[in-house]
């Protein structure tokens, strides 16, 4: 089940999950610099998790590495913390996402990514040559992509947009 997130009448985000607001907790990447383990630890005990040091150390993962994939994940626990088995790292990811501290994305013919910008509906653009993923707000006005003709009686609470092209850099390249 994934977390649902509401703005308050005051301006705030709230998980409807579980009912927190989350803009005091929420990091961005503007402000992932201040973030300490305390915030990290308050984000597991928040969502009824036990704090422990794998998990930590993979949100906090996530937190520094916007759409890293699990290898990469892997390897900045290891920096972090030490020898890790695979699978605990897999199924810390499962449990932050399940939690709703993290959203797992799936471009197709790409690995499986995590970030931790959960508390806001956005997209993504993907970079056709070199992978590369950046955060894209939702477009303002009419949007029609977001709203299904036929919703076939689902109950639908998020659309996922992913646009496709290429990174600054490999652009850059291709020109060359």
């Amino acid at each position: 089940m994934t977390s649902v997130i509401e703005p308050t009448p005051s301006g705030e985000r709230l998980c409807r999950r579980t009912g927190r607001i989350l803009d005091s907790l929420q990091r961005s990447d503007k402000n992932r610099d201040v973030h300490t383990t305390s915030a990290t630890e308050q984000l597991l005990r928040g969502v009824g998790l036990r704090v422990t040091r794998p998990r930590v150390a993979v949100l906090d993962a996530v937190y520094a590495h916007p759409h890293a994939d699990t290898d990469s994940i892997i390897g900045a626990v290891r920096i972090d913390i030490g020898e890790v088995s695979h699978q605990a790292v897999y199924d810390v990811l499962r449990a932050l996402t399940t939690a709703g501290l993290v959203r797992r994305i799936e471009p197709a013919g790409s690995l499986a990514r995590y970030e931790s910008r959960v508390a806001d509906n956005h997209h993504h653009v993907v970079c056709r040559a070199c992978g590369s993923i950046a955060d894209v707000d939702c477009a303002v006005g009419d949007t029609p992509c977001l709203t299904a003709s036929d919703d076939h009686g689902y109950s639908i609470d998020e659309a996922e947009v992913i646009y496709w092209g290429r990174c600054p850099d490999c652009s850059a390249e291709e020109v060359s």
